[in-house]
């Protein structure tokens, strides 16, 4: 598979529904109708101590089909729409699904006296161990969206050719890669809506956990706190381990190392997504991947990608099934080795 950039004109969104503004609104607020199977709920522990809710959608045969991990954005959960959507249809398809939920995110904040941030790409590693050694799946692929993409790529760059033998693929939509560039975007005049949205959510979130853990954590620290980057400044990189909100944006960047990404990769972005950004540097490494196909569409927004509906008797949530798509080469192939797949 080598690295290559598809033409946009593969993505065709409805007239109303045009722009990136009005696909990520449109995304956020349009009601969806979802069936999924019975789910499995299983705590599973990332560190001593915490642990995550993993939300489990088996097969039948659930070693070997192929399992798919899917991780959510700043502020998601399990429950979110785009990962119900995508779990839906990777079931229907023959694939496990997992449905993941960061640390705290999914109503878990009791489960840990710590922060969730872009950087905790162990979590996700921790997760696929566990299902291996418990469950003996057969080979696992990881699907992130917007930070949830940041993370599996990050783990898929950091694992390069030494990964687990079951780790085949990995997919991202609209990955933050260059965080503070993302971030610094969300302050613009236009993204206001969004950045505000976002600091709302982690504001009531962290004094809930300053509620449950009141030893560890100061709400003094979110006065003045106006930009997502103060709250990465004075409240992530504080009680992360980070010097700042610049060290934690700098070390917990996939974009360090995408080059390294050893296995099939899937990378999604909008052309007009109001504040991803995707660097000259990181762009350039990402095309220069063999690993890596790159599309970029020229409509979008943010983790949206609403389409035009063609008579194919799929819905109009086209990343779900580019996504899908991607993977279904891998539900269908034996398991190759590291050494295999260079």
């Amino acid at each position: 598979m080598s690295g290559s950039q598809t033409a946009s004109s593969e993505f065709i969104a409805p007239r109303l529904f045009r722009g990136g503004h009005r696909q990520t609104l449109a995304s956020f607020f349009l009601p969806r109708s979802l069936a999924l199977p019975p789910a499995e709920e299983r705590m599973v522990a990332v560190d001593p101590g915490i642990e995550v809710l993993c939300v489990c959608h088996w097969q039948p045969e659930r070693a070997q089909a192929l399992t798919v991990i899917i991780i959510h954005g700043l502020e998601g959960s399990s429950d979110s729409q785009y990962m119900r959507g995508i779990a839906a249809k990777g079931y229907a398809a023959g694939m496990n699904v997992i449905r993941m939920n960061q640390r705290n995110c999914g109503g878990t904040d009791a489960y840990s006296p710590t922060l969730y941030h872009s950087g905790r790409s162990a979590d996700i590693a921790a997760v696929a161990q566990h299902l291996i050694a418990d469950d003996r799946v057969s080979r696992f692929a990881l699907v992130g969206y917007s930070m949830g993409g940041n993370l599996v790529l990050k783990l898929a760059g950091e694992w390069g050719a030494a990964g687990p033998s079951q780790f085949c693929a990995v997919a991202a939509v609209c990955p933050a890669l260059d965080l503070a560039a993302s971030a610094d975007a969300l302050h613009e005049p236009a993204n206001r809506i969004y950045e505000q949205y976002f600091i709302w959510k982690l504001n009531h979130r962290f004094r809930a956990k300053a509620k449950l853990f009141p030893d560890k954590f100061d709400v003094g620290r979110l006065h003045g706190i106006r930009t997502l980057r103060d709250f990465d400044d004075k409240i992530t990189a504080y009680y992360s381990g980070f010097a700042g909100a610049s060290d934690y944006y700098a070390r917990a960047a996939a974009a360090n190392v995408v080059d390294q990404i050893a296995v099939p990769a899937y990378i999604l972005h909008a052309a007009n997504d109001p504040f991803i950004r995707i660097t000259a540097p990181t762009r350039k490494k990402i095309l220069s991947n063999p690993h890596i196909t790159f599309v970029e569409t020229k409509d979008g927004g943010h983790c949206s990608f609403l389409a035009a509906r063609n008579g194919d008797n799929r819905d109009g949530y086209w990343a779900e099934w580019q996504v899908v798509d991607f993977l279904q080469q891998f539900a269908r192939s034996p398991i190759q080795s590291h050494s295999q797949r260079k």
